[in-house]
């Protein structure tokens, strides 16, 4: 479904951000980037999206390059709400884009507000909803048009913790239930070990890489309170930390 060769970035000073990203995820696979701050997460989800150019190196979803409607994005905040429409409006509205018939939009946006727990709540706008239903109508627009591939930015960074952990909860359930393909960014490693199939684990930039990636084998639905996500927990911590070691020797040479 995604497949990145060799990619690299920089900016034109010659400051390199990502160096030979090489990865695959399969459809229907649910794959986790997690690094820290600075290290290029967003820059490969931007370079998937078509919204950068690769300096070297290629990002394919289905085989082709660039942008499309076939690869959606859902934001860490909600600035892409269109503030004049309803949360129907918003999620109807890329549909209209691509030209459905309006019978068939009025089917899927329920279908997609009643899958994010939102049915009741189609006719309000956005400035009269909370942080966590906003992002409950990104995701919902974000998956009515069917597109192959999900890029997801930090979606609940912004949220208080309590709604944090109920989307992501949600959200798992909703992409396995679907069989979503869905490319994820994060810091947050206990978020990382809720959703992935997989997780990358990268090294701190300049020229980040992937420092390994790991299979997530803990049965859904996960609970943090499991020993074995506790365990899988300090793992992912630890490769964290040792990559920050190795970015702070790196920037002292």
């Amino acid at each position: 479904m995604l497949e990145l060769r060799s990619l690299c970035f920089s900016y034109k000073n010659g400051v390199s951000i990502l160096d030979r990203i090489n990865l695959t995820v399969e459809a229907g696979e649910l794959f986790v980037l997690l690094g820290p701050s600075g290290c290029g997460k967003s820059t490969i989800l931007n370079l998937v999206a078509g919204f950068q150019t690769p300096t070297v190196g290629e990002a394919l979803v289905d085989g082709i390059r660039g942008p499309g409607p076939d690869r959606l994005v859902v934001f860490q905040g909600d600035d892409s709400l269109l503030s004049w429409k309803t949360a129907f409006e918003n999620v109807a509205f890329g549909l209209e884009l691509l030209g459905w018939k309006r019978s068939d939009i009025s089917h899927t946006v329920k279908q997609f507000l009643d899958m994010v727990g939102l049915g009741e709540h189609g006719a309000k706008f956005p400035h009269q909803l909370s942080g966590g239903m906003k992002q409950r109508i990104q995701i919902a627009r974000a998956l009515a048009p069917g597109s192959p591939i999900l890029l997801m930015d930090e979606p609940f960074g912004a949220l208080d913790a309590q709604t944090r952990t109920s989307l992501q909860d949600q959200f798992a359930t909703i992409a396995q239930t679907q069989k979503l393909t869905v490319l994820f960014i994060t810091h947050d490693i206990a978020e990382a070990i809720i959703l992935a199939d997989r997780i990358a684990v990268m090294t701190p930039g300049p020229a980040a890489k992937i420092r390994k990636i790991i299979r997530v084998d803990l049965a859904r639905p996960r609970r943090r309170g499991d020993p074995a996500f506790g365990r899988l927990y300090d793992e992912l911590h630890d490769d964290l930390q040792l990559g920050e070691m190795a970015g702070d020797l790196r920037s002292r040479e």
